[in-house]
């Protein structure tokens, strides 16, 4: 149903993945801009939903543009929160994950390496992703400025790091890259491989 949309949980507790993120940064980013997200897309929902009604779509541009903005806030973040595990339940990829992991981009830690590098280098705010791109059956890193710009269609993302400032800002200040580093510390691989499994059954139609 259209602007339904809900804050989901957090999947463990605020100071969780102390010390690489702190409890106070993850209150604010949750509680505070996650919601943002959610409240701005079931509001731009409920306008798309208004003008199907009335038949004036003279505010479409703007109302998709929301849409896209606060969709991809919303969707990104709760892939975000469940990437992530405490510290002393981190697992290290196994599996067909690794495997694939190995396949396409040489080893673990050239992956690492060519993520970290598209986290550290988005301009202004945005994200790093890991995704399953089933039109070349391979994985890829992107990256995408605010939540949803150059982004890749039919791309799946598995992974989501958010370098958005008031992901990191309380405690690392304007050291993105610091922040980006500890990230692997806390990645839930075995989430990360749910993932893969998931998007893996997508086919993608080429001919």
């Amino acid at each position: 149903m259209a602007g339904n949309h809900k804050l989901p949980e957090l999947p463990y507790a605020y100071d969780a993945l102390e010390p690489y993120i702190d409890e106070q940064t993850m209150r604010l980013h949750h509680d505070k801009h996650h919601l943002g997200y959610v409240n701005g897309l079931n509001n731009a929902e409920k306008a798309l939903a208004e003008a199907r009604k009335s038949g004036d779509f003279s505010q479409i541009q703007h109302l998709e543009r929301l849409a896209a903005f606060h969709g991809s806030g919303h969707f990104n973040h709760v892939l975000f929160w469940n990437n992530m595990c405490p510290p002393d339940q981190y697992v290290d990829p196994s599996g067909a994950l690794l495997e694939q992991i190995n396949k396409d981009f040489g080893s673990f830690d050239n992956f690492k390496a060519q993520f970290a590098a598209a986290a550290k280098a988005v301009e202004a705010s945005g994200w790093a992703f890991l995704c399953w791109q089933p039109a070349g059956n391979q994985l890829v890193t992107l990256a995408a400025e605010n939540h949803h710009k150059q982004t890749q269609f039919t791309a799946i993302p598995i992974l989501a790091l958010d370098v958005w400032e008031h992901a990191y800002y309380l405690k690392y200040q304007n050291n993105r890259g610091q922040y980006v580093d500890n990230f692997w510390n806390i990645v839930n691989w075995k989430d990360v491989a749910e993932n893969f499994e998931s998007a893996k059954k997508y086919k993608f139609p080429l001919k």
